[in-house]
């Protein structure tokens, strides 16, 4: 029966379906592909753990570690995975992905080792799965509840329910954020979107640090989010939408401050704008070297622009280049012994991952875990990275060409290991 069933299957269920249902809907689906068990995992909101969707006659297993086993490889490579050949059959791990971003894995239990129509049939089980994650979270808090491995601070749930997703991909382009600490947060914020040729990007840094300093930095964080995508969505440019956020936060409070780099990409031709209000500039890493440190800054902060103009500093990107843009959290994070991370070590950090050939979401998952070993997980201030990755020229807009992934990716192929090991 193959992959059509099944997706027919699920597709059916899913029209009344809760989330609580998916893992009997995988099941179900199982023995459609010739697997004997499918069982749906997630990724917490720290991005550490896979955590198993539970419910029906899906087995209960354990939550184990992203690093160091052959789900996370999956989950860390956007790849299949595939365990040795044991008495109960053997794993095929595919990641659980909607558009680029990555929601997870699922774990496919098979009676021997696939062939490439068996393989690319799961890989369709474990895509529609995925929206399927998505979709029905939207209307349930029970996919949210799991990936929470603490209590969420009301400051956290205000702030985390406006960024958008953590990675999107047009395939000319991936931009991929990540912000932590997870569950309480000061007032970091990102934002993008892709309007035809131009991608936008934004990151926020408002004065205070999380519940310590009350709500007021996340109340300006989402105003200057809320503005800012007004100003964009009216169309405006990169200046006019500095002043728009600005006047926007002054008129509700003079006295807060709110440092921020606004950029604008250009996906066909490559050329970069960024403005630098009070915020470092981020920096291009090209070819396994950083090739430009963006000046800064280039404007005040907001609630200071009536009284300097704001200047666009321009930049030419080439194929496969990288933009990297951080808060202050990340170079300013200190040791015990009081040393600051500092622009070189997030430099070095950032030109190795791109010669490990990273993709962008697993560098910020790295880079943010990074940070956080640092300072023994005892963050001072938040930490947020928004890096986009500017794959190939896009055509202009008026052109229509549609990017597709070829099926069946390589599969990657151990001596031997399963969940636990590699």
């Amino acid at each position: 029966m193959g992959a059509l069933e099944s997706l027919r299957q699920l597709l059916r269920q899913s029209h009344h379906a809760r989330p609580d249902d998916l893992p009997e809907m995988a099941m179900r689906a199982a023995p459609l592909v010739n697997a004997t068990a499918m069982i749906v995992y997630l990724v917490d909101h720290q991005q550490t753990l896979l955590l198993p969707l539970l419910g029906g006659t899906a087995p209960h297993l354990a939550p184990f570690p992203i690093d160091g086993t052959l789900g996370g490889r999956a989950y860390t490579q956007v790849a299949p995975s595939l365990s040795d050949t044991k008495p109960d059959g053997v794993r095929l791990w595919l990641p659980l992905i909607n558009g680029a971003e990555r929601m997870g894995v699922l774990e496919v239990v098979l009676a021997g080792r696939p062939d490439e129509d068996v393989v690319e049939d799961c890989a369709a089980v474990a895509a529609l799965l995925a929206e399927l994650v998505v979709t029905r979270s939207l209307y349930s808090d029970t996919i949210e509840r799991l990936r929470r491995r603490e209590p969420m601070h009301l400051a956290a749930e205000m702030l985390r329910a406006q960024l958008p997703p953590l990675t999107f991909s047009t395939g000319h382009l991936i931009i991929s954020g990540i912000l932590e600490p997870a569950y309480d947060v000061a007032g970091d914020a990102f934002d993008y979107a892709v309007n035809a040729d131009t991608a936008h990007l934004a990151l926020f840094d408002a004065v205070g640090h999380g519940s310590a300093g009350g709500m007021r930095p996340v109340v300006l964080a989402s105003l200057a989010l809320a503005a800012y995508r007004n100003a964009r969505r009216a169309g405006l440019d990169l200046p006019a939408t500095y002043h728009h956020i600005d006047a926007a936060v002054r008129g509700y409070d003079r006295t807060g401050l709110i440092t921020a780099v606004l950029a604008e990409l250009d996906q066909h031709t490559g050329t970069l704008q960024v403005i630098s209000a009070g915020h470092p500039g981020g920096i291009v890493i090209r070819a396994g070297k950083v090739v430009k440190a963006l000046p800064t800054p280039t404007a005040l902060p907001v609630v200071m622009g009536d009284k300097q103009p704001p200047v666009v500093v321009e930049e030419a990107l080439e194929p496969g280049d990288r933009l990297l843009l951080y808060t202050d959290g990340i170079i300013e994070a200190r040791s015990t012994d009081g040393t600051q991370f500092g622009l070189e070590r997030l430099i070095d950090f950032a030109v190795k991952a791109a010669a490990d050939q990273l993709h962008p979401p697993e560098t910020a998952r790295k880079l943010i875990h990074a940070i956080l070993d640092y300072q023994h997980d005892q963050l001072q201030d938040d930490a947020t990275v928004l890096l986009a990755e500017w794959l190939t020229p896009a055509p202009p807009a008026s052109d229509t060409e549609l990017i597709t992934t070829p099926p069946g990716a390589p599969l990657d192929l151990p001596d031997k290991g399963d969940r636990g090991q590699p």
